[in-house]
């Protein structure tokens, strides 16, 4: 069965749309995505560039925390990202599941797993988003 996409992402142009990410499930407790292994996110060496990993944590716990936070009238912003890349991809998708270690009023921090389509890991990301009014966009 093939999973839906969030509606509304990525917005045309974007990086995110770009690097053909798929946003599949963005919430306060939880967010998943995945992008595939295709030409266009790998180094010459033909392995998923590491930028890609970093790309789409920040994109999917960027969403996630909007979804959590934007009702309230505030918005999210990277601010850190810190990803340790532990085995390579080549073919197939880049799976993402992130979840929330810490959810402040002026700051979110999130773990993300990646892994390949066999579910083995293949790189860990800890992203840190400031956490502000809308107004001040």
């Amino acid at each position: 069965m093939a999973e839906r996409q969030v509606e509304g992402y990525p917005a045309p142009g974007t990086l995110d749309d770009v690097l053909g990410f798929e946003l599949l499930e963005a919430n306060g407790e939880r967010c998943r995505a995945r992008c595939a292994a295709e030409r266009r996110v790998q180094q010459p060496m033909g392995l998923v560039h590491g930028g890609t990993y970093a790309a789409l944590a920040e994109a999917m716990v960027s969403w996630a925390t909007v979804a959590a936070v934007g009702p309230g009238g505030n918005f999210a912003v990277g601010q850190s990202n810190h990803t340790t890349f532990l085995r390579p991809v080549t073919s197939g998708h880049v799976n993402g599941e992130g979840t929330p270690r810490h959810r402040g009023r002026t700051t979110w921090v999130w773990d993300v797993e990646f892994t390949d389509d066999e579910g083995r890991l293949c790189a860990i990301s800890r992203v840190t988003l400031a956490v502000r009014p809308a107004q001040a966009a």
